[in-house]
């Protein structure tokens, strides 16, 4: 393994992983915000830092010292997680350590393979990260010689019934299969709790999102609570 992946994929080894993204029309929606939320992490503990768009990645790699693993979310439909060629070298350019794209089946819209794809990002030297629906995306992205895969998609694909909570089931079949391959955690941790219980199953990092850096959601995760207690 190359001695510059080999160290950066050490630094994430049980870590925590820091998802800091808003959505398009909400008030946070701004590259210095989430450069702020991405420092405060950092300073919780956050070993890594997983954002979207050229220009949060930009800017949160300007303000924090930890790795950054950069997307570019293109649609809200199909593949639409880094979905092209040209969408994963713009994050690579932008300052990502790690780019993530989807590593499901689906067409790809400049009609690549998904392991074309990672054969072309690796001649460039980036490092990849496959957010992966199903155990069948995971064992593509593995054949594909992947640096990491992770659950992000499960439950989003049609695959896969959406969990509660994070995809337990799914992260074990994949630790157990791809003892070589780090296997990162990612969807639904929503609590403390959660994140050690994934850890606990083999985990080789979790990322945690909404619960951290979302402030809508945990909002409306309280007012459900008050208003169910007022019932």
């Amino acid at each position: 393994m190359d001695p510059m992946k080999e160290e950066l994929l050490q630094k994430l080894r049980g870590k925590l992983i820091v998802s800091a993204q808003a959505y398009p029309g909400e008030p946070l929606r701004h590259p210095e915000t989430m450069a702020q939320m991405a420092r405060a992490a950092e300073i919780g503990g956050a070993a890594a830092i997983r954002c979207q768009g050229l220009a949060d990645i930009s800017a949160i790699k300007g303000r924090v010292k930890v790795p950054v693993i950069g997307l570019w979310k293109e649609g809200d439909e199909g593949v639409y997680i880094t979905p092209t060629l040209r969408h994963a070298r713009a994050c690579a350019m932008a300052g990502a350590d790690i780019v993530a794209i989807d590593a499901t089946g689906r067409p790809r819209p400049d009609g690549l393979t998904y392991a074309q794809t990672v054969a072309k990002l690796h001649e460039a030297g980036i490092i990849v990260m496959a957010d992966c629906g199903s155990f069948a995306d995971a064992q593509r992205a593995v054949e594909a010689g992947t640096d990491i895969i992770s659950t992000t998609l499960a439950g989003y694909t049609g695959e896969r019934e959406k969990t509660d909570g994070p995809d337990l089931e799914l992260l074990t079949e994949m630790v157990a299969a791809f003892a070589d391959v780090p296997v990162i955690c990612e969807g639904r941790v929503h609590t403390p709790q959660q994140a050690a219980e994934v850890m606990q199953a083999g985990a080789f990092a979790v990322v945690v999102g909404t619960a951290i850096t979302h402030p809508t959601s945990i909002t409306g995760w309280f007012n459900l609570a008050v208003k169910g207690a007022n019932a």
